[in-house]
């Protein structure tokens, strides 16, 4: 890539399942080497089934969405009964991750179902952010979570 185009480029978020089955296997090598610090690339490579010049090809350009995350201020959306206690638990999960919360707003119940907007910090979050959404979108009443916003 040219150095006038990488400045222009724009990162998308894509679903797994429509990758290329060389950039998955990248991200998940990469992956494999975040979480053993004593696994070289040659052992991560080997695991997933890629050959190293395609992990070297393509392993700047790939990245977990949670990495992206980092640093950044994530606003969500969450879809909930309109029942005490679940959008305390939401905000619970992300401060257990250390997540900042930064703004809450919460309107009026329609047919019994609240809409809340939190926009948190992820500095300093210690868990992948996927992971954190995955256990809020389990809480029971909680109809959906969705990302709306990064900064």
């Amino acid at each position: 890539m040219t150095a006038e185009k990488k400045n222009k480029s724009k990162l998308y978020i894509v679903d797994e399942d429509i990758l290329p089955e060389a950039i998955w296997k990248t991200a998940k090598a990469k992956e494999l080497l975040a979480k053993n610090k004593n696994l070289t690339v040659n052992e991560a490579v080997e695991q997933v089934g890629l050959s190293r010049s395609a992990f070297y090809k393509y392993r700047e350009g790939v990245s977990p969405f949670y990495e992206a995350s980092r640093a950044k201020i994530i606003t969500v959306q969450i879809h909930m009964n309109n029942i005490a206690g679940i959008l305390s638990a939401c905000m619970n999960e992300i401060a257990k991750a250390k997540g900042n919360i930064l703004t809450i707003n919460q309107g009026i119940p329609i047919n019994d179902i609240a809409i809340s907007t939190i926009a948190f910090d992820t500095m300093e979050i210690t868990e992948s952010l996927e992971d954190v959404l995955e256990i809020i979108q389990q809480i029971e009443g909680v109809y959906s979570i969705e990302v709306i916003g990064r900064n």
